[in-house]
């Protein structure tokens, strides 16, 4: 992009998913496809970042997809080849340049640096990089 001189950043995840699923393969591709409940563990130094969260909330977690090919830049939708070929920023394809997950989830506990989320599709160890509230109507007038 012009007039952007720098050549990367880093991010920092701020925990990481605790679940059953294992296995990319046999994981949902959307939490509400059957995705299990997960405990998403903070580490100590985002500690007073979990200070507000609340059982009923609901949550954006924002993952880095550790498992994904980063060279993939088109997919058949759902891995359906009888669907045409797509470019991946179309979709929702966890195999992209970027591999950012976006995973909406319920919090039904919060013990200390440990989220217990429902539904969450991400496997066990993907790195979280935030988390953003469910925001209701907006008036912005």
């Amino acid at each position: 992009m012009p007039g952007v001189e720098h050549d990367g950043f880093v991010v920092r995840p701020v925990g990481r998913v605790e679940s059953e699923l294992t296995d990319r393969a046999g994981a949902p591709r959307q939490g509400d496809e059957g995705a299990p409940p997960a405990w998403v563990v903070f580490d100590e130094r985002v500690r007073a970042a979990l200070a507000d969260l609340r059982p009923g909330d609901q949550i954006i977690l924002l993952t880095w997809l550790h498992q994904a090919d980063r060279d993939v830049l088109a997919v058949h939708p759902r891995g359906d080849r009888t669907r045409p070929e797509t470019g991946v920023f179309s979709t929702r394809a966890p195999d992209r340049p970027n591999p950012i997950g976006l995973h909406r989830a319920g919090i039904l506990a919060v013990d200390g640096l440990r989220v217990r989320v429902d539904g969450l599709e991400a496997v066990h160890g993907t790195p979280v990089l935030d988390v953003k509230p469910v925001l209701g109507a907006v008036d912005e007038r």
